[in-house]
C-alpha cells in the first residue's frame, strides 16, 4: 500500500483527464475506474459499440460515457479527445486492467513539471506478469520501434496504450488514424513536431478478458499491418513536406 500512495498525489494543479477506449469491458472497467486516482478531473469511457454491460457498468463505477458506434481504437482515442477538449493533461488507458491506473501519476508528473509533452509508457522495461505480453505483441512492438528509429532517428522500447499527453501537443499531432495505427501514428508524429518525450517503466499484468487483437491469428495480423501501413504512410508524408 505505501508503493501505491507514494505514486498517487495529486502532480499539480492542472486539469487531467482520463480516455478508455471500450469495447465489451463489463469484467474489467468497473475496477480500472475505481483505481485512477482522485485527482483526475474526469474519467471518460469511450463505449466502441459493446454489446455487452460495459456502458452500464462504467457509469457506476463515476465515470462519464460517450458511445461511438463505428468500431475502431484509434476512433475510440478520437472521440474521447473531442470529449476531454478543455483538459490539460490527457491519459490514454485501456479497459482491461492490464495496466495499474494507480500509478498514473508517473505518467503525468513530468507533463506538470513542465519537464515534457509526452510521456510513454513502456511494458517491455517494467516487471511484467507471465502471459501479460505475448511473443507477437512484443515482436511487433519491437519492429516497429526499430524502423521508428531508422526512419525518424529517435528510439522507443515499447508502443505502450498507457501514455499521457499535454493537450497542446495533442492539438499539433493532428492525429487521424482511426484503428490500430494511433499509439505509433501518436510516437511518429510526437518525434517530427519536436515533443519533449519522455520513456517511462510500467509494470503490466494479463489482462481480464480476451484480446480483440492478440487474441487472435487475424487480429495479430490486422494489428501488424497496420502499424506497418502507419509508419510507411507517416514516413511518405514527412518526406513530402521536405521536398515541398
Amino acid at each position: 500500500m505505501k508503493a501505491i500512495a507514494a505514486v498517487s498525489r495529486e502532480p499539480a494543479r492542472l486539469c487531467t483527464k482520463v480516455v478508455i477506449p471500450a469495447l465489451n469491458e463489463e469484467g474489467s472497467i468497473g475496477a480500472v475506474i475505481t483505481a485512477i486516482p482522485r485527482w483526475v478531473g474526469e474519467v471518460i469511457v469511450v463505449d466502441n459499440g459493446s454489446t455487452d454491460a460495459t456502458a452500464r457498468c462504467a457509469v457506476a463505477a463515476g465515470a462519464t460515457v460517450v458511445a461511438e458506434v463505428r468500431r475502431g481504437y484509434g476512433r475510440a482515442c478520437l472521440t474521447g479527445c473531442a470529449a476531454a477538449k478543455d483538459a490539460d493533461i490527457v491519459v490514454f488507458l485501456d479497459g482491461d486492467l492490464s495496466d495499474y491506473p494507480e500509478r498514473m501519476e508517473q505518467l503525468v508528473r513530468p507533463i506538470a513539471e513542465g519537464r515534457a509533452d509526452f510521456v510513454v509508457g513502456s511494458r517491455t522495461r517494467g516487471a511484467r506478469e507471465n502471459g501479460a505480453l505475448l511473443a507477437q505483441q512484443r515482436f511487433g512492438g519491437w519492429l516497429a520501434c526499430v524502423l521508428i528509429r531508422l526512419f525518424w532517428g529517435y528510439r522507443y522500447t515499447d508502443l505502450g496504450p498507457f501514455r499521457a499527453i499535454r493537450t497542446e501537443s495533442l492539438d499539433r499531432l493532428q492525429m487521424d488514424d482511426q484503428n490500430f495505427g494511433w499509439t505509433v501514428q501518436m510516437q511518429v508524429r510526437a518525434v517530427v513536431a519536436g515533443l519533449r518525450i519522455m520513456e517511462i517503466p510500467i509494470d503490466y499484468r494479463r489482462r481480464i478478458g480476451h484480446s480483440k487483437i492478440s487474441g487472435t491469428l487475424r487480429g495479430v495480423l490486422s494489428a501488424g499491418t497496420k502499424i506497418l501501413y502507419t509508419i510507411a504512410r507517416e514516413r511518405i508524408i514527412a518526406r513530402r513536406r521536405i521536398l515541398s
